[in-house]
């Protein structure tokens, strides 16, 4: 390694090109700054690159061969239809490739200076970057630590690159796994095993936690499971995962103690997420961290280092992308002056499987715990117009209202265009609505925005698709 002689002035240095990094790059820029953005690797981070938008190619896929039936049973006539990943893995690449030159233009279009190469703070004012042989020196302003999380996997897992995988490498087969098993009771492990049975796996899917849902959207959850012909394994925990003969035995421990071993084609695990910050040297500053190894961040994003903030998956909180973004665009403009801050209290959860799953806000059970007087509505999504005529007609659209106040407290939607929908409950659990500012509106005709008019009519006795309520006789 060659240690430059010259250390080089910046006013604004971020660490990390993710969508957290790369958001407040170019918002701090748009606001007068001059932006210095470290990537070691490729701009748009794990998300672009490694997980979300490759799961959500996989996701898309799937969801369009679903449809193939109902095409033809509408007319449109066409051959025998395959599912080929080596073509979708090509399509796959190419998306990846175009939104990251995207991401790469919109940085040169605000004037904001890439650095490839590995951060890591020499003080509270000073950072090195590393790359390859060459060393650079950079004295800094202002710094935003945005290094992601890395996934970790529990003791036993022997992986290789056939068929004990972790996450993201299954988006990465160009084959279908004959029998794949799933392990893990998050939104990734969902999707998987909805896409792989979609495609035509045989799908086992091993829960080792509870599902984080409404009961509501649990019951049908696994009712959805066991119509796409999954075998759901509850309450166990892994033990080991290896390959033996061109196999996987997956040895699990259920709640009772008894083990139990299975066996399938392919494994794969959906590791916990924890904070990125080995070789960042922090242990040169003081930063307070927390108990769990998060950087210590407010609202705003400033550490216990005034001029030094924390963004994404380094943080408390959902290891998602929305998060990470929300929390870039923050610190970029609370550095400007702005009055800002970031509140996680109404983080949509978002599943991308057949039949999506949107919720935001308090759940029927967590609203009785917390006291509230609760009223709920669940609208079946089979009987809107536009669900029916396009044949998808599982799920529903289900609010939770505080009885005393018609405040609504949360907004739970699984079925088609759930993850569209969603954003309206977002908006109106934010501005504190009642059912009356969700009835008032126009929506379109057709649509399955009249599920969820229908569902907040519905707290009320008042939707015209649902049977009316048996109204107790009057003694």
């Amino acid at each position: 390694m060659v240690v430059g002689e010259i250390t080089e002035e910046k006013d604004v240095v971020i660490i990390g090109g993710g969508p957290g990094g790369y958001h407040a790059a170019i918002r701090a820029a748009a606001l007068g700054r001059h932006v210095t953005l470290i990537e070691r690797e490729d701009l748009g981070g794990t998300c672009l690159n490694k997980g979300c938008i490759p799961s959500k190619v996989f996701t898309h896929f799937a969801q369009e061969f679903k449809k193939t039936k109902h095409l033809k049973e509408m007319g449109m006539e066409f051959g025998e239809v395959e599912a080929n990943l080596s073509s979708l893995q090509h399509y796959k690449n190419k998306k990846i490739t175009q939104l990251r030159m995207g991401v790469e233009s919109l940085c040169k279009a605000n004037k904001v200076e890439v650095v490839k190469g590995s951060a890591s703070f020499l003080s509270e004012s000073r950072i090195g970057v590393e790359n390859g042989h060459e060393f650079s020196l950079f004295n800094f302003k202002e710094a935003i630590v945005a290094t992601g999380g890395d996934f970790h996997y529990p003791d036993g897992v022997l992986f290789n690159s056939g068929c004990v995988l972790k996450e993201r490498e299954i988006f990465n087969l160009e084959e279908i796994p004959e029998e794949l098993i799933v392990y893990g009771a998050d939104y990734i492990s969902l999707e998987i095993s909805s896409v792989f049975s979609l495609l035509g796996s045989r799908v086992t899917l091993v829960l080792n936690d509870e599902l984080p849902f409404d009961s509501a959207i649990t019951k049908e959850l696994f009712r959805q499971l066991k119509k796409q012909k999954i075998n759901v394994i509850k309450k166990s925990q892994l033990r080991t995962a290896k390959e033996r003969d061109g196999h996987v035995i997956v040895e699990l421990e259920k709640d009772n103690g008894e083990t139990v071993s299975i066996e399938g084609s392919h494994f794969v695990i959906s590791g916990q997420v924890k904070p990125n910050l080995t070789d960042l040297g922090l242990d040169r500053l003081r930063i307070e961290v927390t108990e769990n190894g998060y950087i210590r961040a407010d609202r705003e994003g400033r550490t216990s280092i005034p001029h030094i903030w924390a963004i994404g998956d380094v943080t408390e909180g959902p290891s998602l992308a929305v998060k990470a973004i929300k929390q870039g665009k923050v610190a970029a403009e609370a550095m400007a002056g702005l009055k800002v801050e970031v509140d996680m209290q109404f983080v949509p959860t978002v599943v991308q499987m057949s039949s999506p799953i949107a919720c935001v806000g308090l759940t029927e059970e967590e609203a009785r715990e917390e006291g509230y007087s609760v009223t709920v509505s669940e609208n079946p999504v089979r009987g809107n117009g536009y669900a029916q005529l396009t044949d998808e007609k599982d799920g529903f659209v289900k609010v939770v209202s505080d009885s005393e106040t018609d405040v609504i407290l949360g907004v739970h939607i699984m079925g088609t265009g759930a993850v569209e929908l969603i954003t309206s409950g977002v908006l109106g659990l934010e501005m504190a609505a009642r059912d009356e500012d969700f009835r008032f509106p126009l929506y379109p005709h057709p649509s399955m925005n009249e599920s969820v008019l229908e569902a907040m009519e519905g707290l009320k006795g008042d939707a015209v698709h649902m049977p009316p309520r048996k109204k107790e006789l009057a003694r």
